[in-house]
């Protein structure tokens, strides 16, 4: 189901009589003066919210004899949420490159020449200036603590809270054998 179909099913949903009429096609298929008769509904109401659900494809219509039946379509609602979430965005590409607008705007405001002017106090600003200093490390190379400081201090001068952080953010990891890089998720090991 594409983002817009989604809206347009949630549209649909959100209306307390098209509920009701998808509540009774889900027993049985039915015609539209039996749905109004059993919703206390008039006969064009329940043919124009008919019409909104057919349009979202949540039902569809049949001839049988003289009548024209209307069928839930079941296939619609076995969409989980999370599989709508997790369905690639109409504006996915507007948002990656406001990312990378936003991304950049931070870089340029604290870094200067190379140098990093001052540590970020903001949290998602400092997650930023602390992935620019990651890439000076290399992946699948073991650092000495000297060697991260030295590399560090290339940066700002306070090593030891950007060394402290960037393993707090898991962009550096250790233990007794020297420090490294961590890749992020996705890349193989």
């Amino acid at each position: 189901m594409t983002e817009t179909e989604a809206i347009r099913m949630f549209k649909c949903l959100s209306d307390k009589s098209r509920l009701q009429i998808l509540k009774s096609l889900a027993i049985e298929d039915m015609y539209v003066e039996r749905l109004a008769e059993r919703l206390g509904l008039t006969a064009p109401t329940v043919s124009f919210h008919l019409k909104k659900l057919a349009d979202a494809g949540a039902v569809v219509s049949y001839k049988s004899q003289y009548y024209m039946m209307y069928s839930l379509r079941k296939e619609m609602f076995e969409t989980s949420i999370l599989e709508i979430l997790k369905e690639k965005s109409d504006e996915a590409e507007v948002q990656a490159r406001r990312d990378a607008e936003y991304r950049q705007k931070v870089i340029d405001a604290f870094f200067e020449y190379g140098k990093l002017k001052t540590i970020p106090a903001q949290k998602k600003k400092e997650r930023i200036v602390l992935e620019v200093i990651a890439q000076a490390f290399a992946f699948d190379r073991i650092y000495s603590e000297r060697e991260v400081n030295i590399i560090i201090a290339d940066f700002h001068d306070d090593f030891c809270t950007i060394r402290r952080d960037m393993i707090g953010e898991q962009l550096l990891n250790r233990d007794a054998a020297g420090y490294w890089r961590v890749k992020p998720k996705g890349l193989p090991h």
